[in-house]
């Protein structure tokens, strides 16, 4: 609810500052005073697009701001939250300042915001009916919301909206799998080609680098045998030359002769066993070279092979990886990819079967919420229609239409459903209702505007509303009927109403008069509020117009106490 609504330099107004109570609040006064500027001032903290012409003669800016009482309204605080804005102790404070230049600067819990925001946080939550706007009752889109709540189908609203949306993304993701098949048919090529050149190599790391080691030997097979040879000779000698001096022969002759002199100097012993020992090593050298140098042969057709081979394993390395190793990976992680392709039939088919299994669940469910809603329509049009009878408008007719929702494609439905509710209204019984904000005049949407929200009033507890010209050609019994319905509505809502009856002013818990300033201060009003004797003079005026006698105070106050048991 509003506590506080402020006012300065707006319209006609210099500044006033209104203390607005639970329950109904109305404003009086004579035609023209300025009623009408608080109006204007609610629906900028609603939302409301501002033109320069609004500021005041004489002042720079205008501003409009507001202390809400937001304890009733959990979700409008948890919004607050998200957006990271605070409702201090439950209390939150808007300022809305227009300059004549035309800029716009609004804050929210002191933080400045876009004037886009007002209307984000407070739609469906200040709510006004007037000859010129109705921010909520004309928004056929907000029609499905209210029969689905004041009809307790919010639940199977939100199953319809959340099976909606995952078809949706099925949907989506079925038409990106079948427009990749394509690319992953080339792909599927791709890879084919390259695990089969991997594979054809057959390649082991261990048999590679013994063919590294093959080639060299093949390839300097020549200066292996005669080089070999030499260091042959050397060490053991030349068969066919014995004359010639080698490591042997040598080495026999130095062990003879230390051993020789160990017999004159017996430390000499242990360096004569040693060489001893190197004679044995010589030996066994010597047997292996010999080996070596005897198996090596020349074979120009293994060096091929071994050429082609390695040369297959170099082209596999600059494509793959720089080492056997890497290439044997690169294979695997193609082959894993592989076989993901391959199971991409098996997934389009999943996906079939999950979007046949949404899409049966989703038609059920939005057909129980289709049921749902031509049981709440006919419902809240009975409802709605006794309340119109209620307020004067005894031919009146209300319905609930479900027009189909179009152009959806292979889906059984929309977001919200099969159908789009629209309220239709007819004000004789002689025109077909039609929707709503088509055919109903200030007056009559004023009605049936309070006429729908005492018959959801249990349903959306908790809201701003604010009515307008809701006594527009009526009187007598039907502006008693039209105070008792406003009162009514308060017990669930704080209800602002501007009116020209005494009969609906008597049902207020709070009341302000708005009159015009003496003709030398300019062309303003001020804005008080009346109680006590002070509102019965008011009662008294709306009742007796200029002249007011003991007759018409007495009519007040007998109105007043007829209404003062009233919630």
């Amino acid at each position: 609810m509003i506590e506080t609504l402020r006012i300065q330099n707006l319209a006609v107004i210099d500044v006033a500052e209104l203390e607005f109570g639970p329950g109904l609040n109305v404003l009086t006064g004579e035609t023209g005073a300025g009623k009408s500027i608080v109006l204007g001032a609610l629906s900028l903290l609603a939302g409301a697009r501002a033109t320069a012409d609004i500021v005041r003669e004489g002042a720079e800016e205008a501003s409009v701001e507001a202390v809400f009482r937001t304890a009733a309204q959990p979700e409008l605080e948890a919004e607050l939250a998200r957006r990271g804005l605070d409702a201090d102790a439950h209390q939150l404070v808007v300022h809305r300042i227009l300059s004549r230049g035309g800029r716009n600067r609004v804050r929210v819990s002191g933080q400045l915001v876009p004037a886009s925001m007002l209307s984000e946080l407070f739609s469906g939550r200040i709510e006004i009916s007037s000859q010129h706007e109705s921010q909520g009752l004309l928004r056929r889109e907000v029609h499905g919301e209210m029969l689905d709540r004041s009809g307790g189908l919010l639940e199977g609203r939100e199953a319809v909206s959340g099976g909606y949306t995952s078809l949706r993304r099925l949907e989506q993701e079925l038409d990106r799998h079948r427009g990749e098949s394509q690319e992953r048919e080339r792909r599927r090529d791709f890879l084919s080609f390259q695990i089969a050149e991997i594979d054809e190599a057959k390649l082991d790391p261990g048999e590679v680098e013994a063919l590294r080691g093959d080639r060299g030997r093949l390839a300097h097979a020549e200066q292996l045998r005669e080089e070999g040879g030499a260091a042959l000779a050397a060490l053991a000698g030349e068969p066919t030359r014995p004359e010639d001096a080698n490591a042997a022969d040598l080495l026999v002759d130095a062990t003879r002769r230390l051993k020789h002199l160990a017999r004159l100097d017996p430390g000499l012993a242990e360096l004569a066993g040693r060489l001893d020992s190197a004679q044995a090593e010589l030996r066994d050298a010597a047997l292996e070279l010999e080996r070596y140098v005897a198996a090596i042969e020349a074979d120009p057709g293994r060096l091929e092979r071994i050429d082609e081979t390695l040369d297959r394993v170099e082209r596999l390395q600059r494509k793959y990886g720089g080492s056997v190793a890497e290439i044997l990976r690169f294979r695997d992680r193609s082959a894993a990819e592989l076989a993901g392709i391959d199971d991409a039939g098996e997934r389009e088919a999943l996906l079939l079967r999950q979007r046949e299994s949404l899409r049966a669940r989703l038609t059920r469910d939005a057909r129980a919420l289709t049921r749902g809603r031509v049981r709440a329509g006919r419902r809240l049009a009975r409802i709605v229609e006794a309340s119109l009878r209620e307020l004067d408008m005894p031919e009146a007719r209300f319905e609930v239409a479900l027009e189909p929702v179009e152009g959806l494609g292979d889906l059984p439905c929309g977001p919200h459903g099969a159908e789009r509710p629209i309220f239709c209204f007819s004000a004789d019984a002689g025109t077909p209702p039609r929707p709503l904000r088509k055919v109903a005049s200030g007056g009559e949407l004023s009605r049936a505007f309070l006429a729908i929200k005492n018959a959801l009033r249990e349903s959306d507890a908790g809201m701003v509303l604010v009515f307008d010209e809701v006594d527009a050609g009526i009187g007598g019994r039907a502006a008693d009927r039209v105070g008792r319905k406003l009162a009514e509505l308060a017990v669930s809502h704080q209800v602002l109403c501007i009116t020209h009856l005494p009969q609906i002013a008597a049902y207020a818990s709070t009341h302000f008069r708005v009159e015009k300033l003496s003709p030398g201060d300019g062309a303003q009003a001020r804005i008080i509020a009346v109680e006590g004797a002070d509102r019965v003079e008011e009662i008294a005026r709306m009742a007796g117009g200029e002249s007011i006698g003991e007759a018409t105070r007495r009519h007040a106050r007998d109105l007043l106490s007829a209404r003062a048991e009233y919630p």
